[in-house]
């Protein structure tokens, strides 16, 4: 029987074909057989409790003049899917919530949501970490400039941030006595209405912001370390990092045994761990990236690793039918 994968996605016409993780995991899927059925968050709908989507054939190419082509388009109820994969970019927004609403009731038929919807809610890309404080850096969470300043001031360099954005966005560097300071905390805190990160500026930076893929709760045993380019402290691809692959140290293998449990237990299939010397920085649940980079590098295929981790949660658990 041939199984069937949907895709919740940004527009895959728009892909950045040589990185983009999506595109690895589609053509893993469909080399082993299986169906493709595309969508874009707009195509879902909820008809009385039933969710339902208007969906596409989806047969992918890894060629970067034609990676795609689309076949028939159908509405059709999400649980006739076997499996979907949600990997639609933040920002984690308020339509980013009810769509995880939609994808819980598929769960609640029987059909596999990765990454489960109910834990992308829950586990906030930067306050996730909060439930691993041996593996993090000192950090504050505030909505108050007053808070921010003294965290600041106590350790002499922080790095400010969102907590709803990806690629590097809106993130500061500030030093104790910068002039800039109340400007940043008012614009990032928006006078006092929005909660922000603050964590120890870590001078390893470096040497890379590791990225980390763990498939179930098992590490890939090789890192991306994205290095920031001259003048900047931001190591993100999309901030304009440089991308050298790394093995895992051993505080790397036991940070991610630390998170490993936790992860399964709520059904976060595929995550992307940061790392910055030794220190854990953020968990990224919703669409992390560098699988290709990865597969280039040391000739892996990690998303075959997780279509096979995604038939083995199917095959050892029952289809359940909401009633």
């Amino acid at each position: 029987m041939v199984r069937t994968l949907g895709v919740v996605m940004d527009p895959i016409a728009a892909i950045h074909v040589k990185k983009d993780s999506t595109l690895a995991m589609l053509l893993a899927a469909q080399q082993r057989g299986w169906a493709i059925r595309y969508m874009e968050q707009h195509d879902l709908f909820l008809r009385d409790d039933a969710p339902f989507a208007r969906t596409r054939a989806l047969t992918v190419f890894d060629d970067p003049a034609h990676w795609y082509e689309f076949g028939e388009a159908r509405t059709q109820p999400l649980a006739e899917l076997d499996a979907i994969l949600m990997r639609k970019d933040p920002p984690f927004d308020i339509e980013y919530v009810y769509t995880t609403y939609l994808l819980e009731q598929a769960e609640a038929r029987g059909t596999l949501v990765v990454n489960n919807a109910r834990a992308l809610r829950d586990a906030n890309e930067k306050l996730y970490c909060a439930w691993f404080p041996q593996c993090l850096p000192p950090m504050l969470v505030a909505r108050e400039a007053a808070l921010l300043k003294a965290f600041l001031h106590q350790h002499g360099e922080v790095v400010v941030k969102p907590l709803h954005t990806m690629g590097g966005r809106s993130i500061f560097r500030l030093r104790d006595g910068d002039p800039n300071t109340n400007v940043v905390l008012e614009t990032m805190t928006e006078h006092g209405t929005r909660f922000t990160m603050a964590q120890k500026y870590l001078p390893e930076i470096v040497n890379g912001d590791k990225r980390i893929l763990l498939v179930d709760g098992e590490a890939v045993p090789y890192a991306l370390a994205r290095i920031p380019t001259e003048g900047e402290f931001r190591g993100n691809l999309a901030a304009g990092g440089k991308g050298v692959g790394v093995p895992l140290t051993e505080r790397d293998r036991w940070i991610c045994a630390q998170l490993a449990p936790r992860l399964r237990a709520d059904g976060l299939l595929f995550v992307g761990i940061d790392v910055i010397g030794d220190y854990l920085t953020e968990i990224n649940v919703t669409s992390p990236t560098c699988i290709r980079e990865l597969d280039k590098l040391y000739g892996l295929d990690i998303g075959g690793q997780l279509i096979e981790a995604i038939e083995q949660r199917l095959a050892t658990t029952p289809r359940r039918i909401a009633r």
